[in-house]
């Protein structure tokens, strides 16, 4: 044990931060030169974007807001990740979260404000645990591969979402004027997120998320319940031998993730300007990716739910100073959205390359110790990313 102790020292875990790091500096490296290709001045272009991320306080609130989705989908992701389950179905469990609050919401009209919030929020947590919990159940009972399956429940979500939003739940306002956009009727105020300044938009959303990711990594590390997820992540065989349900716990896993991700789903609903869910017929016209760049920013977090808090709030600056960067410099939208592209592959491409320069001291370890699985998933909550 205590071998295994110095081996772990000595691996050199400050590539875990550097080489994310290195993968958004050479991402914005090659967004400088398309930049310059365009006549752009990419100094000019990047200050703005970190003005209009950072600058400011009404900018720092924008990226809170923008933030806040990913750091919810972020955690979510990375309980399923710590079982060894690859969720991509953020997005269709934040549709479901969300229709699921939203129709409560709307149901129950006459709830007084302090049952209807945590009501709501609960109903978007129920709603996304349901929606993971089905790919959680196919992989463990059915060994189903969960990346099919959680994306091709991303497109039933979003289909359910255009009829519902379409039909059922369409506000009523909109039939009777013949306009029928897809979008449900104004929903009680008593379902608003509390905002911390008045009549500002800064609500507790993002105050929530981070409490979240708080949680994770309480339940991650500090319960018999995250070990036995981590236990299972590292390796099935061995968490079955040691006596731990493994179908069960990665169903559990799945669950908790999806969970997560509805409940991003719900504060996006009743954290909105309209304060009411309202759809472009996609999934990212309602989302706005979260779902996938929320994966992003778990990967950047090294896995690790407190991580994900500042590596969330990066890539909100990140989304939020590109648009300040095209208003700036004046270059077409798809450049930004090519540069956002360039940070999320580099970012995730970076996660194998940290892999491989680790490799090596992490198969020392394993050599030095008798029961080496189950003793890294007691002893590697407090080491970060």
């Amino acid at each position: 044990m205590a071998q295994a102790e110095t081996n772990r020292r000595s691996r050199p875990k400050f590539v875990a931060y550097l080489v994310p790091l290195g993968a958004v500096g050479l991402a914005l490296a090659i967004g400088a030169i398309m930049l310059s290709l365009l006549g752009a001045n990419p100094v000019e272009g990047f200050r703005a974007m970190l003005d209009g991320a950072f600058g400011s306080g009404d900018a720092l609130i924008e990226t809170a807001l923008k933030a806040t989705p990913l750091l919810f989908v972020g955690v979510g992701i990375t309980i399923a990740f710590r079982a060894n389950v690859i969720n991509i179905g953020g997005e269709g469990q934040m549709v479901a979260g969300a229709l699921l609050a939203t129709a409560l919401a709307l149901a129950l009209p006459d709830l007084p404000a302090v049952v209807m919030l945590p009501t709501v929020l609960l109903a978007g947590i129920i709603g996304g645990a349901a929606w993971g919990a089905v790919p959680g159940a196919l992989k463990a009972f059915y060994n189903v591969n969960e990346i099919l399956s959680t994306i091709m429940l991303n497109v039933v979500a979003v289909q359910l979402m255009n009829f519902l939003l379409r039909g059922p739940m369409i506000d009523p306002g909109e039939l009777e004027r013949g306009t029928r956009i897809p979008q449900t009727a104004r929903l009680q105020e008593g379902a608003d997120l509390p905002l911390f300044f008045g009549n500002g938009r800064l609500h507790i959303g993002p105050l929530l998320a981070v409490l979240a990711a708080v949680a994770a990594y309480i339940l991650l590390w500090r319960t018999p319940l995250g070990f036995r997820v981590r236990a299972v992540g590292l390796s099935p065989d061995a968490a079955r031998y040691a006596g731990i349900p493994v179908k069960r716990t990665i169903v559990l896993a799945m669950t908790m993730s999806g969970a997560m991700s509805g409940l991003a789903g719900a504060v996006l609903v009743f954290g909105s300007e309209s304060h009411r869910m309202v759809t472009d017929g996609s999934t990212v016209g309602f989302t706005g990716s979260a779902g996938f760049n929320g994966i992003v920013a778990a990967l950047f977090g090294g896995l690790h739910p407190i991580w994900t808090i500042p590596a969330s709030f990066m890539f909100g600056g990140l989304l939020v100073g590109g648009i300040a960067l095209q208003r700036a410099v004046q270059v077409p939208s798809a450049l930004i959205m090519a540069l956002n592209g360039l940070v999320v592959v580099f970012v995730v491409a970076s996660d194998r390359w940290k892999k491989r320069l680790q490799e090596q001291p992490a198969r020392v370890d394993d050599t030095a110790t008798d029961g080496p699985v189950l003793e890294t998933a007691v002893d590697d909550g407090g080491g970060g990313p």
